[in-house]
């Protein structure tokens, strides 16, 4: 996302968000999300005509070269993130605006459609390195397309990292329910970063 969901999705944060497959409830930890201006990576932001939009934030206690290699390593997501199922570079070298990569989600059945797999094709739009990323694309399954736009800001403070994130959705089946896919993006940011808190502690022990 991600790691995508409204009557018709699971929990995927999109990469383009990023997507995230989590259909159940928010994990324990996961921080509420807080009101304030929309994030930004090098002056651009998520889609601000989106009606589904989510934001949220932890504070990790880990180096940052730990938390941002965690994220940028797209390819070892599968390690550590439960609901990517695949996870491939589309290009070489450090990751940088440009970077394309693809990756996979499962979606359970639901109302709107039946059990299926959300492949998602990620571009980096903007990024300054240990700071932020912002990157875009579309996520496709069976009866089900996603387009969004994913926000990432790493700030040091006292006691680790602060991760935020900010991701908008758009698409037919997402604006159909807002409030649903709504909810479900808000699930699917909060499992994203109690599993990336999860990581980058365990390696700094």
């Amino acid at each position: 996302m991600s790691r995508a969901r409204t009557a018709a999705l699971s929990t995927v944060p999109l990469a383009l968000a990023g997507v995230l497959a989590t259909t159940a409830a928010a994990p324990a930890g996961a921080a509420a999300p807080r009101p304030g201006p929309s994030l930004t990576c090098q002056g651009k932001g998520v889609d601000s005509r989106a009606v589904v939009r989510a934001r949220a934030e932890t504070v990790i206690d880990a180096p940052l070269s730990t938390v941002w290699k965690l994220q940028t390593d797209v390819e070892r997501w599968p390690g550590w993130q439960a609901h990517v199922t695949s996870a491939d570079r589309l290009d070489h070298g450090p990751f940088r605006p440009g970077s394309a990569f693809r990756w996979t989600t499962p979606v359970p059945p639901n109302p709107v459609t039946p059990a299926t797999s959300l492949d998602i094709t990620s571009t980096v739009k903007q990024l300054r390195a240990g700071s932020c990323i912002r990157w875009t694309g579309p996520a496709t399954g069976e009866g089900l397309h996603i387009d969004g736009v994913h926000v990432w800001s790493f700030t040091k403070v006292r006691g680790g990292v602060l991760v935020r994130t900010e991701e908008t959705h758009t698409g037919e089946q997402v604006e159909a329910n807002v409030p649903f896919a709504t909810e479900i993006l808000q699930q699917g940011l909060d499992a994203w970063l109690v599993e990336l808190k999860t990581a980058a502690e365990a390696r700094s022990c």
